[in-house]
């Protein structure tokens, strides 16, 4: 069995700059590179500055495009040996399945760390409007860049701790489903999901733009991605927790970024599985993910329907959430747990 990991990972401040090297290391001589409109704005003169060594072509793709429209454009782009994106995650999203369909390497360039797409060989894209899970393929490489990554807003890096504490519930899901003869766990894969979130939750977390935590909070969201390429699919990391959340992506009038409602969705679904919900609690309370959310004023209604038909997203799958007991307890919490009160209107 060949595991395709991604050739290239560097995470540290100011690893842009070795970019160039990079280039020269692998041969590649033609670059796109992909930015959304902030880090068109921000980098495009950078990093044209910090490739000497290959002719480099930019561009600035626009928010909001259709599966369609990013297959249009990815034939569009000139001849290249590698393909870049540099920005958060819809931007990489777009990059990785560009890449995939140019059948070209992909350097993912993640300027914050809102969740684990940067490493993992899946897209979520919009077909026909809605979010959508689009296969492709693991990056060649990964470049975060410390420095850059300290500039996000804090809800980003929230996000990102919501997205990997997701990994303790959505793995509770994959023994469930063994259990039930639905699947079969891939030891390996749940060993490396589950490392990764254990070594995070020892990182000290009063200061999130800490270098250790974010340094810590990106390796560990890499594994989770590189634990989906060892078991096939994306149980390692994705459980009812996300159905939860993709739901909430198709219902809700204004949804919130993925890490955030996964998080959320994550704490509720720890207390359903009776499974490691107090460690979850502390994380989310230390980090500033609980003062954050409330904030928000979350619409509980939107939730309850989430949970409801949250099964139907992946009714091949069976989750937690797929068994009624257990979406009626889901949906208790939401009117007893007391956290849940503060969160929600």
């Amino acid at each position: 069995m060949n595991i395709p990991i991604p050739s290239i990972l560097e995470i540290g401040e100011g690893v842009i700059w070795r970019i160039d090297e990079l280039m020269k290391t692998y041969r590649f001589s033609k670059a796109v590179i992909l930015f959304d409109d902030f880090t068109y704005q921000t980098y495009e003169k950078e990093m044209k500055r910090a490739i000497s060594s290959a002719a480099v072509h930019t561009v600035c793709l626009p928010p909001q495009l259709d599966i369609v429209d990013i297959m249009k454009k990815a034939f569009e782009l000139p001849h290249c040996d590698v393909m870049m994106a540099m920005g958060g995650g819809a931007v990489i999203d777009c990059g990785k399945y560009m890449a995939f369909l140019r059948q070209v390497p992909f350097l993912s360039i993640p300027t914050s760390a809102s969740n684990d797409g940067f490493a993992s060989t899946n897209c979520s894209l919009l077909v026909n409007g809605k979010k959508t899970t689009v296969p492709a393929k693991v990056p060649f490489g990964i470049l975060a860049d410390l420095r850059i990554v300290q500039q996000a807003p804090d809800r980003f890096i929230l996000a990102g701790v919501g997205d990997l504490m997701s990994n303790i519930t959505a793995l509770y899901d994959w023994e469930f489903e063994q259990n039930h003869g639905v699947s079969r766990v891939n030891a390996f894969a749940a060993m490396i999901s589950k490392k990764a979130v254990n070594s995070f939750i020892r990182t000290p977390m009063q200061n999130i733009k800490h270098p250790i935590f974010l340094k810590e909070l990106i390796s560990s969201l890499t594994m989770g991605g590189i634990s989906t390429v060892i078991s096939g699919n994306s149980a390692p990391i994705s459980g009812s927790e996300h159905l939860i959340s993709h739901a909430l992506d198709q219902i809700s009038e204004s949804p919130h970024m993925h890490g955030i409602q996964v998080g959320i969705a994550t704490y509720i679904m720890a207390h359903v599985q009776q499974h490691r919900a107090e460690r979850i609690t502390k994380v989310f309370a230390r980090t500033g993910f609980f003062d954050y959310v409330k904030t928000l004023r979350l619409n509980k209604e939107e939730y309850r329907q989430a949970i409801n038909i949250a099964p139907t997203i992946k009714p091949n799958r069976y989750t937690y959430i797929h068994d009624e007991q257990y979406r009626k307890r889901a949906i208790q919490l939401l009117d007893e747990d007391r956290i849940l009160q503060e969160i929600f209107l």
